[in-house]
């Protein structure tokens, strides 16, 4: 027997959380949130440099992608978090909005920096003083310093300034000496979202609180496998079990960059030719769904370090006590302490490369660290131009192609990333951490070198987006409301509607995405 709401989200992640919380609101308005993961309720969830334990475990979907010509042939792990908070559950908690440019440049009415910074700031709580300015201070999502950094973590600050970086005084909102055009550039401390130094989710700051309300339903544990249509209007959710979740006003889909394009193209929309392939039946002809597949990837410098002072014995005992009764050590780091964004060359109208810092060799995912102490310097391409695809198998599986390295500019920016990593880490400042390189490091020095090492080692820094991609024409999936093209009573919401990447970490932008979308959503129900 099917049960009725009012709005039925499907995906507990970061924008499901939000959704969730904005619209149950209203006590009146029926709300169901169905999440194909379980509950949040691992220890390694709440420690904030755990996270990588929860890789390739039951809160993992444990992707993995096609070949990769432009990688050596490679196929890549993508971990994405299958758990309520989603990715921002299993993720290094990095609060980077990313460069005003970012969304003007998605030249989209309604989604300019000016017109979305305020959904920012609804969301921030920004711990500390004389914060207001640049975010907000009485939103639901805590955003702190880390409260232990590293030793090392100061040292790498001091390399980027010794190599003329600006310090920055905030990270999401500072021109460098009051120049406009160089926003953003330059160092600083990674702010997470983080509350009293504990990982502080969306599922935490929104979805917890507004569990509480008689009128939200959670459904855990059931994965969703078809949009159920009336014509041309979804009017439900089949779960996975064959119970129907029905929704009297819409269905709203944020199961991220690869979830949303999967379950549309399961229901029938899209490029037929790719449905063709799993064997499903075209309901809606959509081309776009799936397209436009893009990911920061990322190349890194790892250094042994001669001092025991890294976070390779974090995991031990006393460390684990600190956390637990006092909130504090080496576990409330969360791996990537700090950052600096550049610009490889005077042509760039903005950065990008961002380098990440990691008092720790955070090597194939932490997956295996290798012994010994030893820091990273990673080099993030932050406009990618290539783009790749989300398809069916015959199986009817999500097929992952991100085409990584189909652009060939984009080598070339990311080779000069590296080129800046290697120059930091020779730097002064970090001479009494670094001492010599570490495998599978293999300090290349010409351009040759340099080209096989990003093919060989390259990996993504988990930001997918743009599969439904939002726009006014051509392969736009969603309009500027998030509504789907030639559909009704059906949204998307989540990383897969950025037309492009942001010049940063994609938490941010997608909290902000589903604040503005509960707004669009209210506005209309009115």
């Amino acid at each position: 027997m099917a049960t009725e709401y009012d709005y039925v989200i499907v995906g507990a992640g970061a924008a499901g959380c939000v959704l969730a919380g904005r619209l149950s609101e209203d006590p009146g308005t029926r709300v169901a949130l169905i999440e194909a993961g379980g509950r949040d309720d691992r220890l390694e969830i709440r420690i904030p440099a755990a996270f990588g334990k929860l890789f390739k475990t039951a809160y993992d979907w444990n992707y993995t992608t096609a070949p990769q010509p432009g990688l050596a042939g490679r196929s890549l792990y993508w971990p994405r978090g299958r758990t309520l908070g989603g990715s921002s559950s299993i993720n290094a908690q990095m609060w980077v909005r990313g460069h005003p440019r970012d969304y003007d440049q998605w030249d989209i009415p309604g989604w300019s920096y000016e017109d979305v910074l305020p959904y920012f700031q609804r969301a921030e709580h920004r711990v500390g003083t004389n914060r207001g300015e640049v975010y907000g201070t009485a939103g639901p999502l805590h955003i702190s310093e880390l409260r232990s950094p590293n030793e090392t973590t100061r040292a790498f600050l001091a390399a980027c300034a010794e190599l003329g970086l600006a310090r920055l005084p905030e990270l999401n909102g500072a021109e460098v000496n009051g120049a406009a055009d160089r926003f953003g550039e330059g160092c600083a401390p990674t702010p997470v979202t983080q509350r009293r130094g504990r990982r502080w989710s969306p599922a935490d700051a929104y979805l917890r609180p507004a569990l509480k309300r008689p009128n939200l339903t959670l459904i855990h544990d059931s994965p969703a496998d078809r949009v159920l249509f009336s014509g041309k209007r979804a009017v439900g959710v089949r779960l996975a079990h064959g119970a129907e979740v029905r929704a009297a006003k819409e269905v709203l889909l944020a199961g991220g960059a690869i979830g949303s394009p999967h379950l549309l193209m399961l229901s029938g929309v899209g490029d037929p030719d790719v449905l063709r392939v799993g064997g499903v039946d075209v309901h809606h002809d959509l081309p776009g769904v799936g397209r436009g597949l893009v990911d920061h990837l990322v190349t890194a410098v790892y250094m042994h370090c001669p001092r025991p002072v890294t976070l390779a014995t974090a995991p031990r005992l006393p460390n684990l006590v600190r956390f637990l009764f006092h909130r504090s050590g080496p576990l409330t780091s969360n791996v990537g302490e700090a950052v600096a964004f550049i610009r490889t060359s005077p042509e760039e109208p903005a950065p990008d490369i961002e380098l990440i810092f990691a008092p720790v060799p955070f090597i194939d995912h932490g997956l295996t660290p290798p012994p010994g102490h030893g820091i990273t310097i990673g080099a993030m391409l932050l406009q990618p131009e290539s783009q790749g695809r989300i398809t069916l198998d015959e199986d009817r599986d999500v097929v992952i192609d991100p085409a990584y390295f189909s652009a060939e500019a984009d080598i070339r920016r990311l080779a000069l990333g590296l080129r800046m990593a290697q120059r930091l880490a020779a730097t002064e400042a970090l001479r009494d951490y670094v001492d010599g390189p570490m495998v599978p490091y293999t300090a290349p020095v010409t351009d040759e070198e340099v080209i096989a090492f990003l093919r060989e080692r390259s990996e993504t820094l988990y930001h997918p987006a743009g599969t439904c991609r939002m726009g006014l024409s051509g392969d736009a999936v969603v309009d500027a409301e998030l509504r789907v093209h030639g559909l009704e009573g059906l949204r998307v919401v989540d990383a897969s509607v950025m037309p492009t990447l942001n010049r940063g970490h994609t938490l941010a932008p997608v909290v902000m995405i589903a604040e503005r979308a509960a707004d669009l959503i209210l506005r209309e129900d009115f």
